[in-house]
């Protein structure tokens, strides 16, 4: 991970409907929550894509488990895009305690841009959505 790139922050504390049958919490939606997030923070509204015909699926996750997460903790969400390469996108993430140093998730996930009339893998991003994910990774 380049750690010269800044992490957007986003705070959550689970409920039970975050967690499994044992009680342990389910992130993924965080994550998602945390990129659209930080996307917003910098002027780009996930509507856009809409407005623009494209979705950003996830095509690649990896992710680390240090420890489980459990009903009632508050923790932090960190991500920040790490790269983009034509038009993958690829993003960082740390789930850490809100009130100490603990860690309890490490990931990267890769975003392909699709048009979503045709279903297909676009050949480029829109400008727009360029500039601004490109002030993300600077």
């Amino acid at each position: 991970m380049n750690e010269e790139l800044s992490w957007f922050e986003y705070r959550v504390r689970s409920h039970p409907h975050h967690t499994d049958y044992a009680g342990v919490v389910w992130h993924g939606a965080w994550m998602e929550e945390a990129r659209v997030e930080c996307l917003r923070s910098r002027g780009f509204d996930f509507t856009d894509l809409v407005a623009w015909g494209l979705d950003l699926p996830v095509v690649d996750l990896c992710l680390r488990y240090h420890r489980s997460l459990r009903m009632g903790m508050e923790v932090i969400v960190k991500t920040r895009m790490s790269a983009i390469k034509g038009v993958r996108l690829i993003w960082d993430y740390q789930i850490c305690s809100a009130d100490g140093p603990d860690l309890y998730v490490t990931g990267k996930m890769t975003l392909v841009a699709i048009d979503r009339e045709k279903g297909k893998i676009m050949r480029h991003l829109p400008p727009e959505l360029r500039d601004a994910l490109e002030q993300l990774s600077a």
